[in-house]
C-alpha cells in the first residue's frame, strides 16, 4: 500500500479512541484528516482510573492546563501505590514514582543503602523517597526542584469517562471529524486484504487509508476482520475477571492507590475528588462471583453510589499491534491487569509509537515490523513486571499464592531475579516504562534481599558513609515544611 496516507479512520471513542485522535491531530495538524465514528450504544470499561507520569508529557504535549484537566476529570494525584498484604498478610510497602537517595557515585544508591544496613543504618529505602514521605503524611505540593534530590514526580487518579469527554472537546476543535453510529460491516480490498471503508448501520461508508482499532475487547477490525491471533497469558497472570463499584469520598483523600491483596486475588482503591473507585481482580479458577462480590462488599469503607459491575477479561496480547492497514490501540491490542495502572500509558505510547513511525507516504512493512517489536518488547515488560508482584511472595494461606509462588515464569524475569537476588543490580530493557527504582522497590517490598552488594560501596569508610546517608535523608525531609496535606493543595491550587 504504496499511496500517500491522508485520512485516518478511527474506529471506537472512549479513552483510547480520543487519545488517538487528539495527538495525531495535534501533530500532523491539515496533513491528515482524522474521523473518529463512535456510538453512544455501546459501553466503555471506564475503571482507568490511575495512571504513571507520562500522562503529565501527553497532556502538555497538548496543550492542556492542568487546573482545567483536573477539574474537567475530577482528579486528584498520585504519588504511589500502596501495597497491602503482598508478601505476607498485614505488611505493605510503597511503589512510588520516586528513586530513592541520590547519585553517590559509581554504583546506584541503594548498594551504599545495604552496606550500611548492614553496619547498623536504621532506616528503610524509602526513608530516604520523598514521595513516601508525603505519602505518609497525606501531603503535596508543587516544587521548582532545582536539585534532584528534591524530585517528586507524580501522576493522577481521575475519571476516565470524563477525560474522554474533555479530549473529545479538545479534538473537535482541532478539526477532529466525530461521527456516531454502529459499525454494520467492515469493507475490505479482495486483492490486497486492507480495510476500505467502515459501514455503518445507517448505510453511511466512511473510506479511510489508515484504520486505528479502538473498538475494545471486541476488535473488530484486528481481530475479527483481519484474523490476527490473540497471545494468551493467562497461564502466568490467571485473573480473569474485575467486580467493580464507586462509593462515596473519604474526609482524606490519599495521594496514592492503594491494592490490597486478599487469599483469592487483590483489590483496588483509587480515591477522586467526587468519589472512589473501588474493585476486586480475581480468578474464576479460585473464585466465584458470588463469593468475589460478597468479597467486595464487605471490605468498602464508604457508601456505594451505583451498582456492581462485572468485568471479564483474557490477559493477553494480539501478536501483531499493526497489521496491513490497520493499527489495534487501547483493549484491541491487549489486556493487563491493573495493577500498575498501565492501560492508560499503552495507549499513550501506542499513539507516539504510531506518530514516529507514521507511513505519511506509504505503509512499508519494515516499519510494521519495527512497530510490532517495540510493542511486543513493551508488552512483554508489563507483564513480567506484574508477574513479579504474585511469584515473589511468601504467603501460606491459599492455593493461589502457593501456585502463583511456585509457578514457572518467563526466562527474562527470572534472570532479573536472579541477576538482583546475587548482587543488586536491575536488568532494564530499553522499551520497559518501569526503571529500575520501580523494578527496586517492588523486588525489595516482595522480599527480595540480594546476597551482596556492589563493591564500590565499601570504598567510602563506614563513619562518612552513615554520616552521608543521614544528610541525604534529613535533606529529603527539608521540602515537607512547604507542603499540604492533599485535599488542602486541591482546593488552593483548583480556586487559583
Amino acid at each position: 500500500m504504496h499511496h500517500p496516507i491522508k485520512k485516518v479512520v478511527i474506529a471506537g471513542g472512549g479513552t483510547a479512541g480520543w487519545m488517538a485522535a487528539s495527538l495525531l491531530k495535534k501533530v500532523l495538524g491539515a496533513q491528515i484528516e482524522v474521523e473518529l465514528v463512535e456510538s453512544e450504544d455501546i459501553g466503555i470499561v471506564g475503571v482507568g482510573e490511575a495512571t504513571i507520569p507520562p500522562i503529565q508529557t501527553f497532556n502538555q504535549f497538548l496543550g492542556i492546563d492542568e487546573k482545567d484537566f483536573l477539574r474537567e476529570t475530577n482528579g486528584t494525584i498520585k504519588l504511589a501505590i500502596k501495597f497491602e498484604n503482598w508478601r505476607v498478610d498485614g505488611e505493605s510497602y510503597f511503589h512510588t514514582f520516586g528513586a530513592p537517595g541520590a547519585n553517590m557515585g559509581f554504583c546506584n544508591f541503594q548498594h551504599y543503602w545495604m552496606r550500611a544496613s548492614q553496619q547498623g543504618l536504621n532506616k528503610s529505602l524509602w526513608d530516604f523517597d520523598l514521595n513516601y514521605l508525603c505519602c505518609k503524611d497525606g501531603t503535596f505540593n508543587k516544587i521548582n526542584a532545582q536539585n534532584p534530590i528534591f524530585d517528586m514526580p507524580y501522576a493522577y487518579h481521575f475519571d476516565s469517562a470524563l477525560y474522554g469527554k474533555f479530549l473529545r472537546k479538545l479534538s473537535e476543535q482541532a478539526g477532529v471529524k466525530r461521527t456516531e453510529g454502529m459499525i454494520d460491516k467492515i469493507q475490505q480490498c479482495e486483492k490486497s486484504g486492507h480495510i476500505t471503508a467502515l459501514k455503518l448501520k445507517d448505510g453511511t461508508e466512511i473510506l479511510g487509508d489508515l484504520f486505528v482499532d479502538c473498538t475494545g475487547t471486541r476488535a473488530l477490525l484486528m481481530q475479527k476482520t483481519l484474523g490476527v491471533k490473540y497471545e494468551d497469558w493467562s497461564h502466568y497472570l490467571p485473573a480473569d475477571s474485575a467486580l467493580a463499584v464507586q462509593t462515596e469520598r473519604h474526609e482524606t483523600t490519599a495521594p496514592y492507590t492503594r491494592s490490597i491483596a486478599h487469599d483469592k486475588g487483590w483489590q483496588w482503591r483509587i480515591p477522586l475528588t467526587h468519589r472512589n473507585g473501588n474493585g476486586i481482580v480475581f480468578s474464576q479458577q479460585y473464585m466465584n462471583d458470588d463469593d468475589a462480590h460478597q468479597r467486595l462488599v464487605n471490605n468498602l469503607d464508604t457508601k456505594m453510589v451505583n451498582d456492581v459491575r462485572k468485568i471479564s477479561f483474557n490477559t493477553g496480547r494480539t501478536t501483531e499491534q499493526w497489521h496491513k492497514n490497520v493499527v489495534a490501540i487501547g483493549l484491541s491490542s491487549g489486556f493487563l491487569e491493573p495493577l500498575e495502572s498501565t492501560s492508560i500509558h499503552l495507549i499513550q505510547s501506542a499513539v507516539v509509537r504510531l506518530l514516529k513511525l507514521f507511513p505519511h507516504q506509504g505503509i512499508e512493512q519494515s516499519v510494521i515490523d519495527l512497530y510490532n517489536e517495540e510493542s511486543k518488547v513493551e508488552y512483554e515488560t508489563i507483564r513480567d513486571f506484574i508477574i513479579l508482584h504474585y511469584h515473589v511472595n511468601e504467603r501460606t494461606d491459599s492455593d493461589f499464592w502457593i501456585n502463583m509462588r511456585e509457578m514457572s515464569i518467563p526466562s527474562r524475569l527470572q534472570n532479573k531475579i536472579d541477576v538482583f537476588s546475587q548482587v543488586g543490580n536491575m536488568l532494564n530493557d530499553q522499551h520497559d516504562i518501569f526503571r529500575d527504582a520501580s523494578w527496586l522497590q517492588v523486588m525489595l517490598g516482595q522480599g527480595l534481599t540480594p546476597k551482596d552488594y556492589h563493591p564500590a560501596a565499601n570504598v567510602p569508610p563506614i563513619d562518612q558513609l552513615q554520616q552521608a546517608l543521614e544528610q541525604i535523608a534529613e535533606a529529603k525531609k527539608q521540602p515537607l515544611a512547604k507542603m499540604l496535606a492533599h485535599d488542602e493543595f486541591l482546593k488552593h491550587y483548583l480556586s487559583a
